[in-house]
Order: C-alpha cells, then sequence, then structure tokens
C-alpha cells in the first residue's frame, strides 16, 4: 500500500472553469496545464505558483510534448504543432466538419503516438470517439460510440491499455499490441459507483498502479493492478479533472480541478475549485512520452 506523504495543497488558484490535461516538463521543471474552454496552455513553477500562458483560437483538450521541440494540442478542430517560438501549425484536421464536438483528454503511448478522444459539446450520448494518431500523421479511429472520452495510458509492460468513457462509470483495460497499435478485448477493470464521482483523468505509476481523478468526488484513487482500491487522497474541491506526477523525483502529485458552481454556497463550500493542487506521495510516476510525428 503506498502512503500519502502530504495532502493536497493550492499551487495555483487559477478559478479555471476546466482546468485538465496536466504534463510535467522534466527539462523546464514546470507543470502543463489546460484551460479547455478558453483555449488556454499554462506552465506553472511548483516552487512559486507562477504561471505563463499561451491562448489558441480553439478549445484545447489536451497537450504533449513533441520531440522535435515544443508541444502538440489536440483542439476542437484537430492536432496542432505548437512551437516554442512562433505560431501554432495545424498537422491534422480531426472532425473539423462538426461543430458539436471537441477533442478533450489523451496521452501519447511508447512509439509516440498520440491517443486523443472527442465528446460533444452538450454531452450527447455516444458522439464521440477515440482516435489513434500515428506519427506519419496518419488517423485511426479506434473506439466510436464514446460520449465522454477521458483518461488513458498503459501498464509498465505496455500490454495493457487502460481507457475511461466518463459515462460508463467504468476505468477499462485492453489488450494492447505496442508495435501495431491495435487494441484488443476491452472490458471492465474498475467500476465507480456514481454516488462517489465519475471517472475523469488517468494515470498509471512506475509501480503499475492506476489513480484517477472522481469528477464530482472530492478525490483522487489509486487502484492496484489487480483493481484493488489502494489510496485515496481528498481534494478540496469537487470536480477532480486530472492528475500528472512530477517533480525532481516524480513523486510529487499535480491535481487539477473545475470550477462550475451549482448553488449560491458553492463557491463557500470549496472557494478553490479551478486551482490546481499538489501533493507527495510514496510512489514515483513516469516521465511523458513525447508525439514523435
Amino acid at each position: 500500500m503506498i502512503t500519502i506523504l502530504t495532502q493536497p495543497r493550492l499551487m495555483v488558484d487559477a478559478r479555471a472553469y476546466l482546468a485538465e490535461g496536466p504534463v510535467w516538463d522534466a527539462g523546464s521543471s514546470r507543470l502543463l496545464w489546460v484551460d479547455i474552454m478558453t483555449g488556454r496552455i499554462h506552465s506553472t513553477n511548483p516552487e512559486t505558483g507562477a504561471t505563463s500562458t499561451r491562448v489558441l483560437p480553439l478549445p484545447v483538450g489536451c497537450i504533449a510534448p513533441r520531440s522535435r521541440g515544443g508541444l502538440v494540442a489536440a483542439t476542437a478542430d484537430g492536432l496542432w504543432a505548437i512551437p516554442e517560438n512562433g505560431e501554432p501549425v495545424r498537422l491534422i484536421e480531426v472532425e473539423s466538419e462538426r461543430s458539436d464536438t471537441r477533442f478533450n483528454d489523451g496521452r501519447c503511448d511508447a512509439a509516440g503516438r498520440l491517443w486523443a478522444g472527442t465528446m460533444a459539446y452538450d454531452l450527447q450520448p455516444g458522439a464521440g470517439s477515440l482516435y489513434r494518431l500515428d506519427t506519419d500523421l496518419g488517423v485511426e479511429r479506434v473506439i466510436a460510440g464514446v460520449t465522454v472520452s477521458n483518461g488513458i495510458d498503459w501498464s509498465l509492460d505496455g500490454r495493457t491499455m487502460y481507457y475511461i468513457d466518463s459515462a460508463t462509470q467504468r476505468i477499462d483495460r485492453c489488450d494492447f499490441d505496442p508495435a501495431s497499435g491495435r487494441i484488443l478485448d476491452r472490458r471492465p477493470f474498475v467500476v465507480i459507483d456514481a454516488s462517489d464521482g465519475s471517472p475523469d483523468g488517468l494515470a498509471v505509476d512506475g509501480d503499475d498502479g492506476v489513480w484517477v481523478a472522481l469528477w464530482g468526488g472530492w478525490a483522487v484513487r489509486r487502484y492496484t493492478p489487480d483493481g484493488r482500491l489502494d489510496a485515496v487522497i481528498n481534494v478540496p474541491a469537487a470536480k477532480v479533472t486530472s492528475l500528472a506526477f512530477g517533480g525532481p523525483d516524480l513523486q510529487d502529485l499535480f491535481i487539477t480541478t473545475a470550477r462550475r458552481p451549482e448553488g449560491p454556497d458553492d463557491d463557500l463550500r470549496q472557494p478553490h475549485a479551478g486551482g490546481v493542487f499538489q501533493a507527495r506521495v510514496s510512489v514515483a510516476g513516469r516521465l511523458p512520452v513525447a508525439f514523435r510525428g
């Protein structure tokens, strides 16, 4: 069983509508994260909370480092290259003909392919898909009929892919072929009771533990590889969206949240909703893989 070394502290009082997609940048020792609907890509110094921002003209669902430098971003109409200096360039159009959907969460596999999924703005059931964006800039729809495509990551040996469609209330697992990027036998790994929130962002740590953010659940959970609940971190915001490991030893857990007031007392109950939080845990995570397109 892992140990929670420190409870979450507020790192950035961002009051973001939908903070998401945290990614650790080891080169700059900063946390990258997005505020989806405003198209903002943020870069935060964990020691000071100082944050710089770039703004895209489209909602940004997720970001990933790029092997050529800079970032890639999955937006409302496809995949964009975000150079360190210079203007963003669209690499691939995906669902650009649709005005009702946008990209949401995503992550690169060990081969540098970006997996990212779409969802409808109005949460229409089955309107989204999970895509694999290959290093040759080819695009393949891998799973159709998705409602809220969310967290995705892989086991240490690369043979299991974990995936969340939040509407199912499950973390699923699939057999994964690292060479081809093919998946087989999608099946439930963990079912989350609706009273505990909905599964959102996901990350696998260096001991093969599966961490999940709970939207509406005020918490992050860790499950062992056989699906047993191992740890719970309570977060002082209801809508916990995602998480990422970082810091010098990759034992800092960065947690993003959303600010969606649902009543006059909501600000009193969770004044720092929409903030980014930082906790310490006894297990290390893994560095993100860069997109190799």
